[in-house]
């Protein structure tokens, strides 16, 4: 790989998508979820350590429902594990995971690992349930908040950042205040916000 970051590399761990959300093109452009293996990942993670990378970033469109395809023992949480070991890195970092596959091991992970950088990018992308629902995101406000809460009672120093979308179709006034009211409860360090954008199968 040609690495244009001395200091970051970016490994992808998984190409496509099977979430189906109703505003995203990604499983039909780049089809359903296909996971690289482990060997591959650690290999690319020593060779980027060796050419004076200090950060790993892995890249998938849900990078934490990672299943190792040559380790059926390896999930996302035991790659992080292994990513931990590997000789020259400092910090580990990953985009983007879905809330619903955010795990009591993955929480541990994060907090435990000393190279896992203690912040995640958790995209909500509505505070509203009855939006979420039309996306087909699959949790709820409730849940995300609980999650939130999950978080931050195992690493408070944690820093979260989020997707929203705004003008999804058929979104009301208080669905908008929804979303509102939830990026002032969560206080996030950091807010991707994108107007809906129409495409061809969304």
């Amino acid at each position: 790989a040609r690495r244009l970051d001395p200091v970051k590399a970016y490994v992808t761990i998984i190409e496509g998508c099977n979430e189906f959300c109703a505003f995203c093109v990604v499983p039909y452009t780049r089809g359903h979820e296909r996971m690289r293996p482990v060997a591959e990942i650690l290999e690319d993670a020593r060779q980027a350590a060796g050419s004076g990378a200090r950060e790993v970033q892995l890249l998938g469109q849900i990078v934490n429902h990672y299943e190792a395809p040559d380790d059926p023992a390896c999930d996302f949480p035991a790659l992080l594990e292994r990513l931990n070991e590997v000789e020259g890195l400092d910090r580990i970092r990953f985009a983007s995971p879905h809330p619903r596959h955010v795990t009591s091991r993955m929480i541990a992970a994060m907090r435990d690992l000393p190279k896992v950088c203690r912040h995640l990018h958790l995209p909500v992308q509505s505070g509203s349930t009855r939006v979420l629902s039309t996306m087909r995101r699959r949790h709820t406000r409730e849940d995300y908040l609980a999650l939130v809460d999950r978080l931050r009672a195992a690493m408070p120093d944690i820093a979260l950042s989020t997707d929203i979308i705004v003008g999804f179709p058929g979104e009301t006034e208080a669905d908008f205040q929804a979303s509102l009211d939830l990026i002032e409860e969560v206080e996030f360090a950091q807010a991707y916000s994108f107007k809906y954008s129409p495409r061809p199968g969304t």
